[in-house]
């Protein structure tokens, strides 16, 4: 169950990634902001 937490996480954050962020800034938030995500998965 987690693996597939962390696949569909990690897989939204690569499509938001692409979709929502025009600069690199916004991509090192997107990725931040999945590292979070991810962290509180895992608690």
């Amino acid at each position: 169950m987690l693996k597939k937490s962390i696949i569909a996480i990690f897989s939204l954050l690569i499509l938001s990634s692409l979709v929502g962020c025009n600069t690199t800034a916004g991509v090192g938030k997107d990725v931040e902001a999945g590292g979070k995500a991810i962290q509180r998965s895992a608690e």
